[in-house]
């Protein structure tokens, strides 16, 4: 390879920098990356890469075949969140959008989208600027609606491996809140699978004054969040994991109207699928007992609402990639961060195109804040996470780092010539 893509013989490029700010200030929602696509596609088209859009609605992917080897697909998602940004930096969002519900939202790039997007486009420009050094296919996908969990799997439906072929390795990388300039990568399940499933509660509704002749549904929700927080901790072993979240729970519009009916939004994170199962099967055990259990009219209904697998690692990948971030980075920048209760859809990608994959974890939080949070004990009250209104990855090292880290993976597979 050549000296431009070798760690330690390059600096920054400031024109990166602006181009991840300008990506922040323009937050879109999941199938709505419009302009995000434009962009990025105007982009792809100038460096040489055969381009297609409007894969999986809103996704674009670029494929650079420069001779013969194997075929690398790298991955950046590309949609934001109706989060209200409270960064206070000079290139905050202030950004408004419709949701899929019709509302008007705040839009924030809250988990670190842009950046990837940014990363990915920045060594895609490298490989092909250094086209001498390396042999193959590369394969640069966009992908849409991570946040729902929908976009691979739109893309998949779309026909991106019969229109473009299927690759010999699927790799990727996601920014989070540990110290920039660090890598880190898990072999095995890494990232957990998600369920997200929408919980309608019914009642019998009337008078505040007169809750005899009525059937709270406020009440029995109420009750159902309180018992589900008992299926972690007393149906799934300690030596098993899972998480339960209830995110969301609307019921009534006034103070004296018992309503006919309560909502619940819940997640569920797990790894393994026989947990995941008797998770599911114990949530709707309790909904639907504690229903009958208030004389509810009729059973709730309990809707799948977004459903994707766990990010399963590769082994082999994984130590071969480790052995490339050592190289590079050195052994010090280079981390085990062990299982990630977060989840990702581009495990979504790599099944379906009967291919490895390998995901990583990209340091983005200032190094000296990080290591003062780490050791006062801290980090939870200081280190905004991802989906915060607070959360924005420091661009530099962050970004560089992202650059080389998505560079050294593809040239790992790919031969020099």
């Amino acid at each position: 390879m050549s000296d431009t893509i070798t760690l330690g013989a390059r600096e920054p490029d400031p024109t990166w920098d602006e181009f991840y700010r300008d990506l922040h200030r323009h937050p879109e929602l999941s199938f709505q990356e419009d302009r995000t696509a434009g962009i990025v596609a105007d982009r792809l088209r100038a460096i040489g890469l055969q381009v297609a859009s409007g894969i999986g609605r809103t996704g674009v992917v670029g494929v650079l075949r420069n001779g013969p080897g194997p075929s690398v697909l790298m991955r950046a998602d590309m949609d934001a969140l109706p989060v209200q940004e409270d960064t206070g930096l000079p290139y905050a969002s202030t950004a408004r959008g419709t949701d899929p519900d019709g509302r008007d939202v705040p839009l924030m790039h809250a988990c670190g989208h842009d950046m990837h997007v940014t990363c990915l486009l920045a060594a895609v420009t490298e490989l092909a600027a250094d086209r001498a050094g390396w042999s193959g296919t590369l394969m640069a996908v966009f992908q849409p609606a991570e946040e729902l969990g929908a976009g691979a799997r739109a893309m998949v439906d779309d026909g991106i491996f019969d229109r473009f072929g299927r690759p010999d390795v699927v790799l990727g990388q996601h920014v989070g809140p540990f110290a920039a300039g660090m890598v880190a990568l898990h072999a095995g399940p890494a990232f957990a699978a998600a369920d997200a499933l929408r919980i309608v509660m019914y009642g019998r509704g009337g008078h505040g004054s007169r809750p005899e002749v009525t059937v709270d549904p406020v009440v029995m929700a109420a009750a159902a969040v309180l018992r589900l927080q008992t299926v972690v901790s007393r149906e799934v072993a300690g030596t098993e994991m899972a998480v339960l979240t209830i995110g969301s729970l609307h019921a009534g519009a006034k103070d004296n109207v018992i309503p006919d009916q309560a909502e619940l939004g819940l997640t569920l994170r797990t790894f393994d699928p026989h947990v995941r199962d008797r998770v599911l099967a114990a949530i709707t055990r309790i909904v639907t007992a504690e229903a009958s259990a208030s004389g509810a009219p009729r059973d709730p209904d309990i809707v799948p609402i977004q459903s994707f697998p766990a990010v399963v690692n590769d082994a082999a990948a994984t130590d071969r990639i480790r052995a490339a971030f050592t190289a590079r980075f050195g052994v010090q920048r280079v981390m085990d961060p062990g299982v990630v209760t977060g989840s990702e859809d581009v495990g979504v990608l790599a099944t379906a195109a009967g291919a490895p994959c390998m995901y990583w974890l990209l340091g983005g939080t200032d190094p000296a804040t990080f290591a003062a949070a780490y050791a006062a004990g801290t980090m939870a009250r200081d280190i905004p996470s991802n989906h915060s209104p607070q959360f924005a990855p420091l661009i530099q090292p962050t970004l560089d780092t992202g650059v080389v880290a998505l560079v050294s993976a593809a040239t790992t597979w790919m031969p020099t010539q």
